[in-house]
């Protein structure tokens, strides 16, 4: 177990984070400018696949559906890393931080190597193949997510988890008052003990993803008007979409973890006085 010392060090590395994300939100609004007008020439196929995402995401908050990663291929990524044989889910909660921070790294440059290969796949065909390329991406980004969930012993199958999760999703593309709106509603979501019926009240915000990838996309479709250009702009746009979402997860989740470690009975004992 981490000291208490080491595990705010690493708190105040996550906060200056949060922090720093709010010097992206200037420069978020001047490129989504111009995308509200060209959203407007974009074909309807095209409007109808990235609308598509919002019954997606419902359905994965309620079920995981297709997307859901396999667990035990993470246990083994976790193992080669370690070297510890891992069999259930809850051993993976006391695995050190660094271990965790590393192996989520790791993770982050596969799914990167990925997206950059679907991105350029799909800029072949120009704006046409985007209909391939967005729910392609999302799903990259969904089990990219619960993997780095996994790593730091948290459960996607669980559907509070999977809320967690579609914030994270939400958070990675935010302007600055999403950000601090997301940020403020995680903060105690550990503490939180919705029933099941009240999951679905945490995503009153949650349509706001939909209209982020639309803007996301933005760029490939005016790029991918001309095919070798969606090659080249396509994988760099997956490519970077997929690192600051798992730059994002890992940040949130190392932030969980340390406060519950911080709220254990080791660390509570070593603030009684002697």
């Amino acid at each position: 177990m981490e000291s208490k010392e080491y595990l705010l060090t690493e708190l105040k590395i996550i906060e200056k984070w949060e922090k720093d994300q709010k010097g992206l939100w200037f420069w978020e609004k001047l490129s989504r400018l111009p995308f509200k007008l060209l959203d407007k020439f974009t074909p309807k196929f095209i409007q109808d696949k990235i609308g598509s995402l919002l019954d997606e995401l419902g359905s994965y908050i309620q079920t995981g559906g297709q997307y859901l990663s396999n667990e035990k291929a993470v246990f083994q990524f976790i193992e080669k890393k370690t070297g510890q044989k891992v069999n259930d889910l809850a051993e993976l909660k006391d695995v050190p931080l660094e271990v965790m921070k590393q192996a989520s790294t790791d993770l982050t440059g596969k799914r990167k190597k990925a997206a950059t290969v679907q991105g350029a796949t799909t800029g072949v065909g120009g704006i046409f193949t985007l209909a391939i390329d967005i729910p392609a991406v999302l799903a990259i980004s969904l089990k990219t997510l619960q993997e780095i969930a996994i790593i730091h012993g948290y459960d996607p199958k669980d559907k509070r988890e999977r809320v967690f999760i579609l914030k994270c999703l939400q958070f990675s593309s935010a302007d600055v008052v999403g950000k601090q709106a997301i940020l403020n509603e995680l903060s105690s979501f550990n503490h939180k003990k919705q029933e099941s019926t009240e999951v679905m009240s945490q995503l009153q915000g949650w349509r706001e993803v939909s209209l982020t990838y639309t803007e996301q996309f933005g760029w490939k479709k005016l790029l991918q008007m001309v095919p070798v250009a969606g090659i080249l702009f396509g994988a760099f746009a997956n490519r970077s979409m997929i690192n600051d979402l798992a730059e994002t997860g890992t940040m949130l989740y190392q932030k969980r973890r340390i406060l519950e470690r911080l709220e254990s009975p080791v660390h509570s004992i070593e603030d009684q006085p002697q």
